[in-house]
């Protein structure tokens, strides 16, 4: 899953584009931007197929604004019970970020079993990963890391049972997007598409 940080809402359609030229049809735009706002709302009016996520969810009041501007599912790098509520009463999919097992264990309590695993590999990537199978693998959770998800390392988190899927950057960085640069989006996600598969 490209995680697609946007300055300009005027890249929201490119950037669309390159990654649906590229094999993917699914995208994060963190509300941690003035643009991001107006960028889901343009990529969901113009290219519903696209399943469209809101990221860096960290008051009630974004998950809102993030679900009725066309996001389809949430995430955030924490877990907020409050987040949590508001997107189940609001129907918006989401996934809180996790770190430790306390963590897993209150996300499990508030009903979530798709969790973003963050910072990855901060946060001990494919060793904690593989330790927390133990305790939680017959609870049915599934983990999304991010955070030092790259290609070197992409298809090592991807073998993992607990890994629903992942989430980087890499194939939309910043200074490719500010550059306008969407072959090279395009030619970037080709090549995660193919490493995943």
């Amino acid at each position: 899953m490209p995680i697609v940080v946007l300055d300009d809402a005027e890249a929201a359609m490119p950037v669309a584009e390159a990654l649906l030229a590229g094999g993917l049809d699914v995208m994060e735009i963190p509300m941690r931007t003035a643009a991001a706002e107006t960028a889901i709302r343009r990529i969901a009016a113009g290219y519903p197929e696209i399943f469209l996520g809101a990221g860096t969810l960290l008051e009630p009041a974004q998950v809102l604004r993030a679900r009725d501007a066309g996001a389809v599912f949430g995430l955030a790098p924490g877990l907020n019970p409050r987040i949590v509520e508001t997107a189940a009463d609001c129907g918006l999919h989401f996934a809180p970020g996790v770190m430790t097992p306390s963590e897993v264990d209150r996300a499990l309590e508030l009903g979530c079993k798709l969790l973003k695993f963050f910072p990855a590999e901060a946060a001990g990537g494919i060793a904690m990963l593989k330790a927390m199978a133990g305790p939680y693998a017959h609870t049915g959770v599934k983990f999304l890391p991010t955070g030092g998800i790259a290609p070197n390392n992409m298809r090592d988190y991807l073998n993992l049972p607990l890994v629903a899927a992942i989430g980087g950057s890499w194939m939309v960085d910043r200074a490719l997007v500010a550059a306008g640069r969407w072959d090279e989006i395009t030619r970037l996600t080709r090549e995660a598409v193919a490493a995943a598969a």
